[in-house]
């Protein structure tokens, strides 16, 4: 597995993972994320001319996982990281985390942030283990509460979510 940025053929490939991954929050009841759908190509192309969009890369140079990420209040913050689930458990979130914070500290800039799902085992418990830590209400930046606010509005507060961060 190999990291490199997103090119734009790769857009429709990143929906088809997001698709995948999303499919085990079925099994936890919570249908309504695995049926939501992922973000339309325009968008996705954003992050790709923003620079902000790498993939992992098996060894035929096909996308398994991706990761997108916004500049929000001087840090980047994960807007998406998606594996799919025949690659999972091989270090690809992990791997592209780590790249994202390299990208970070070479910007300058001293954190990165996510918001996430508490009670979802490969989503705060395992950015934990990724070294997020979880954010104080108090401490989130406009930023981050306009995010909060507009997941909120899509119906994610559905169940509990937090703000988590990284600081490099």
């Amino acid at each position: 597995m190999h990291i490199r940025a997103v090119r734009p053929d790769d857009l429709p490939v990143l929906q088809d993972i997001e698709r995948a991954a999303g499919q085990c929050f079925r099994d936890i009841g919570m249908p309504e994320i695995a049926e939501d759908e992922p973000l339309p190509l325009g968008e996705l192309a954003r992050y790709h001319h923003a620079g902000l969009a790498w993939v992992v890369a098996n060894a035929a140079d096909a996308p398994v996982a991706y990761l997108i990420a916004d500049r929000v209040d001087g840090n980047l913050h994960v807007e998406q990281v998606s594996v799919h689930p025949d690659s999972a458990r091989r270090g690809a979130g992990r791997l592209l985390l780590d790249h994202l914070a390299a990208h970070a500290m070479s910007e300058g800039a001293p954190a990165l942030t996510l918001t996430t799902f508490t009670q979802v085992p490969w989503n705060a418990p395992y950015y934990a283990r990724c070294g997020f830590q979880l954010m104080d209400d108090s401490r989130l930046t406009p930023g981050l509460r306009k995010i909060r606010e507009r997941e909120a509005a899509h119906g994610l507060d559905r169940w509990p979510r937090v703000c988590m961060r990284r600081a490099l």
